[in-house]
């Protein structure tokens, strides 16, 4: 069953990059108390994620923190070591980087997408939450993961 406007996200965890290395980090700790925005990508590094999904996160950081937002995070089902090199490649520090490596955050929430004829097995929907305190406040799912427009860093100013 999807998550939906309104629910408590699961509680999971995903796995971080930091200077010691892979940390793991609960979705409490990444958004309870605080109003966040998720944004989920199929993959790091494939095309529509690198080239029009992140791109529009990282221009427009500022202008969706200034709405009210205390973080901006983007998780995707890669392991932490590729999370923590897009974050470098991406060049952004006002975009938490989650990793979901065994996608149970995407299964725990039904965004989880069969990618296994393409050779990329359990993938996550590209998706664009606003979670307040741990509830999904709002939900923009993309009708075709190559496709990042309804969840897209515009879309989502509009709707702020």
């Amino acid at each position: 069953m999807t998550i939906k406007v309104g629910d408590t996200l699961p509680s999971t965890t995903f796995r971080v990059m930091t200077a010691d290395g892979p940390k793991p980090k609960t979705t409490d700790e990444v958004f309870k108390g605080k109003k966040v925005v998720l944004f989920a990508v199929p993959g790091a590094f494939t095309p529509t994620c690198t080239k029009n999904h992140l791109p529009g996160f990282v221009t427009n950081a500022a202008a969706i923190k200034a709405k009210g937002i205390d973080a901006i995070a983007v998780t995707a089902v890669n392991d932490p070591f590729v999370m923590g090199a897009w974050k470098a490649a991406a060049g952004s520090d006002d975009i938490e980087f989650l990793a979901d490596g065994s996608a149970d955050f995407a299964k725990a929430t039904g965004l989880e997408l069969d990618a296994s004829a393409g050779g990329l097995g359990i993938r996550s929907k590209r998706y664009c939450m606003v979670v307040d305190d741990g509830v999904v406040k709002s939900l923009s799912i993309e009708d075709a993961p190559g496709k990042a427009d309804a969840s897209g860093a515009d879309a989502l100013l509009k709707s702020l």
